[in-house]
């Protein structure tokens, strides 16, 4: 049995981004950029108004009041060519170019306007109100650099740079697998004295799309190792990941890993020192990798989120630590001494402190919509009281 650490220092090896594709802007989002995002132009492509107002000759402001001929009027998409001279101004809204030889955009509230005529009766101030070419960003500059995940911010970005399409990271394909004979649809298990329905594979089909996997499929195994030999197989073709859950103990119909013996499978590990979770396992099938998460429902959501988790970050071009963003929070009542195994706690926030749930059982589901927080403990860590710090990560 390994510790957390070597357990993540594996999911972390294992986790090489599976190559690169090209895909529209439209679908980015959620992406991971594995070339960097260059600018096509300049941004803005001329000098252009901040505001709406009136673009004019700042050396027609030295005597005040003054009355200028209002020559045009230049918009955003559609600008004003002319010419104009002392005394002239042209009439100009957000984001339009800036006539040639204005150095000022005085804001449509300072002046008093009627009919052609514009006039400014006091002096403006100091700020000029002009965005000038290329002052956001220059064609040719790197705006976003590989390894970016593609948010609603760096998609406006991309767009602005007049890219059309991104080379980003290909994402991982996966199937879930449930074993057992109780488990049943949700839906259906009323309809059977002993049946349970099956809900871990929904968070678990969750957390994935949550960390960047594509769930292809999930099928609910019988405990009958030649059916589960033939699911597994058929599980391993055209995926990258498979994750199956329960059948991981020694019981005599735990098959998790048996059933993938026939497609060659070679462990990384088995048994991790954690609490819940200790029948974690991850293993690669030819060239799919296979993790085995616990079946009860607290102990797979956990060990998903500190394994499962990072190992898709890593799968999809991101760095796997950015799963495990561990940050410190004080308790909001005491908690006892930690047993051998290294410990986490479902809790929640409760302002800045966290606060454990009572029911820390490895099977309750109840107590997971309550929990947005893991709370670590080291093995054998002695007790703390209330107000000391624990490392906690958003769960």
């Amino acid at each position: 049995m390994i510790s957390f650490e070597e357990a993540v220092a594996l999911v972390k090896g294992a986790a090489v981004p599976l190559g690169t594709e090209t895909i529209g802007l439209d679908t980015a989002a959620g992406r991971v950029l594995a070339e960097p995002i260059v600018a096509r132009l300049d941004s803005p492509r001329s000098d252009v108004s901040a505001m709406d107002g009136y673009a004019l000759r700042d050396a027609d402001l030295d005597q005040l009041p003054v009355e200028l001929h209002v020559v045009g009027e230049s918009f955003a998409g559609r600008s004003w060519n002319g010419e104009f001279g002392p005394g002239e101004c042209v009439r100009i809204f957000t984001g339009a170019p800036v006539p040639a030889g204005a150095d000022r955009v005085v804001i449509q509230e300072n002046v008093r306007r009627d009919g052609e005529v514009a006039t400014i009766e006091a002096h403006p101030g100091h700020a000029r109100h002009i965005r000038t070419q290329g002052s956001d960003f220059r064609r040719g500059s790197e705006l976003i650099s590989a390894g970016r995940l593609l948010d609603p911010l760096a998609v406006v970005c991309a767009a602005a740079a007049d890219v059309d399409s991104l080379v980003v990271h290909r994402v991982p394909r996966m199937r879930i697998l449930s074993t057992g004979d109780e488990l049943a649809e949700p839906g259906s298990a009323c309809n059977r004295d002993d049946a349970i329905p099956e809900s871990v594979s929904f968070g678990i089909a969750a957390l994935a799309r949550q960390w960047g996997g594509e769930v292809v499929g999930r099928s609910r195994l019988r405990d009958d190792l030649e059916e589960m030999e033939r699911s597994a197989a058929e599980a391993l073709v055209d995926t990258d990941l498979v994750v199956v859950t329960g059948g991981a103990s020694v019981g005599e119909k735990d098959f998790a890993k048996t059933m993938f013996g026939p497609a060659g499978l070679e462990l990384i590990f088995s048994n991790v020192a954690i609490k819940p979770g200790k029948p974690v396992w991850l293993g690669r099938a030819g060239k799919t990798l296979v993790l085995g998460l616990p079946g009860n429902p607290t102990s797979a959501l956990v060990t998903g989120r500190l394994l499962l988790a990072p190992l898709l970050a890593g799968l999809c071009g991101r760095e796997p630590d950015e799963a495990l963003n561990w940050r410190n929070a004080s308790l909001a009542s005491d908690l006892s001494e930690c047993g051998p195994r290294e410990t986490f706690h479902r809790g929640r926030s409760v302002g800045e402190r966290v606060e454990l749930l009572s029911n820390q059982d490895s099977s309750a589901q109840m107590t997971l919509a309550q929990a947005d927080l893991l709370v670590r403990q080291r093995a054998a860590a002695p007790a703390l009281t209330t107000g000391e710090p624990v490392q906690v990560l958003d769960f």
